[in-house]
């Protein structure tokens, strides 16, 4: 195998859960140069990773270069063997087609079917709907109709030095050392208002934790910049801070997001860095079925309150949001503290 492709996920966590398949791929064709296709603003996620050598960004609505017949002309030139399709829509697939990929493997979904040299079949409901299962799953049955051993559970990610620095700077221009207790939190979400809990109560829970003397890092991405700065106005303590005033990149969050002592967010792609990191989360969840991205870390706790709209998939609320709104931040510092300690107990030995 001389060049293998891999179409990464859409969003940004998916990236981080498909990290299992793509280090097992890579393993096993050590010689093989692997290009990844994506949406640019997924594309930093895997920056400072040793997987790919080429990256190709593809977006049907970019710049003339990253639409379709730009991407295809970059795939020609790569001459790809194999391509592993992680999106399941139908675009991808006739790419590496066009692009003369001898063997394509990806699920059998939107009518691409006779695109596939090797098709996978998604779990299903006895009521024939797609099943909630975890997405990791399906991207290990992806690498291992591929001829991987089954790639497990463990996700990785990688950060730049230019980042690891800006977090270091951030770090150190508020006056924290590596034996600070640093606790961030993420407001944010890019699937929509629905999995966003309320500013106030971020802001108790900031608090809370000011109080109990910890730091507090408010995380942000740049259209989230005002909601960071209202928490911060809202917690009313000197020792909670945020970085909406500073450069931000999925870089940067990587970097500050591992250098947390714990991270309390909603189901957004920062959690997933904290897994990927080996950092102390609590997750909140509210519209969304905690199954399709169950990540098997062991030091996260979940949290979601069982409502009987939910879960409901729907990316705004159309009722009065009572699956995040009765999400109280005593129960959420409750679960950050439990968190801590589990991992305490587990540097006790």
């Amino acid at each position: 195998m001389k060049s293998v492709v891999v179409f990464l996920p859409n969003w940004i966590g998916d990236v981080v859960m498909a990290t299992p398949a793509i280090r097992a791929l890579t393993k096993k064709y050590p010689q093989a140069t692997f290009t990844a296709v994506c949406k640019p603003y997924v594309s930093a996620t895997l920056e400072g990773a040793p997987w790919f050598q080429h990256t190709v960004h593809f977006d049907k609505r970019g710049a003339k270069h990253v639409r379709f017949l730009g991407a295809l002309k970059q795939l020609r030139k790569l001459k790809p063997e194999l391509a592993v399709l992680f999106p399941n829509s139908f675009t991808p697939a006739l790419l590496t087609r066009l692009a003369g990929a001898k063997e394509v493997i990806g699920f059998a979904r939107y009518g691409r079917d006779a695109l596939l040299s090797k098709r996978l079949y998604c779990l299903r409901a006895s009521s024939g709907k797609p099943r909630p299962h975890p997405a990791m799953l399906d991207y290990n049955r992806l690498a291992m109709a591929a001829g991987t051993p089954d790639p497990g559970y463990k996700m990785e990610l990688f950060t730049t030095a230019a980042d690891d620095a800006q977090a270091e700077a951030y770090f150190k221009k508020q006056g924290w050392t590596p034996s600070s207790t640093v606790i961030g939190l993420n407001s944010g979400g890019a699937f929509g208002s629905s999995k966003h809990w309320p500013n106030s109560s971020f802001a108790e829970l900031a608090r809370r934790c000011a109080e109990r003397g910890w730091n507090v890092a408010m995380l942000c991405g740049p259209s989230e910049r005002a909601t960071a700065l209202d928490i911060v106005a809202q917690a009313l303590h000197p020792n909670v801070r945020s970085v909406a005033e500073e450069n931000l990149s999925i870089g940067f969050t990587k970097a500050m997001v591992q250098k947390l002592t714990g991270f309390v967010t909603t189901d957004s792609g920062p959690r997933h860095f904290a897994a990927a990191f080996g950092i102390p989360v609590v997750t909140l969840f509210g519209p969304t079925h905690q199954e399709w991205t169950t990540t098997n870390f062991d030091l996260e706790e979940a949290i979601q309150k069982r409502v009987p709209c939910g879960p409901c998939q729907l990316r705004v609320c159309p009722l009065d949001h009572r699956c995040m709104t009765t999400l109280t931040p005593a129960e959420v510092f409750e679960r950050l503290e439990r968190v801590l300690h589990r991992q305490e107990r587990r540097r006790a030995g």
